[in-house]
């Protein structure tokens, strides 16, 4: 990950899921002064991947993030990547306003996400 995403300093397994199984396994991501932890609560291969994000202001009480891809035609020479984020903060007005401006944080991340794997596979199948 810290290959392609800018601004990830550092990142590596942590842990593996239960019987070394994707589902449960643990990545620790470093980026500048922040040390963040990606739990993996949803692994659907070759389609699907979700994590949780732990680490984050405890404000933030559930972040999580969701990788899908999908054949972008018939052939499968090209492929749909797209990631989702979810926010939680809370169920009053002023969470929820919350969790927009966070949203669009992490859509801004989002976007440089997926801009550094299309690079990486460019240059790598280019």
């Amino acid at each position: 990950m810290s290959s392609w995403v800018e601004g990830v300093d550092h990142s590596c397994v942590l842990n593996h899921g239960p019987d070394g199984g994707a589902l449960g396994s643990t990545r620790r991501v470093q980026v500048g002064r922040n040390t963040l932890v990606e739990r993996v609560i949803e692994f659907d291969p070759p389609t699907t991947l979700a994590y949780r994000i732990e680490g984050l202001p405890a404000r933030l009480r559930k972040v999580t993030n969701r990788w899908t891809l999908r054949p972008a035609d018939p052939v499968g020479a090209v492929t749909v990547v797209t990631l989702t984020s979810t926010i939680e903060i809370g169920g009053n007005p002023l969470a929820r306003l919350a969790e927009l401006v966070v949203g669009r944080a992490m859509a801004k991340r989002s976007n440089t996400m997926l801009a550094g794997l299309a690079q990486r596979l460019e240059d790598k199948h280019g």
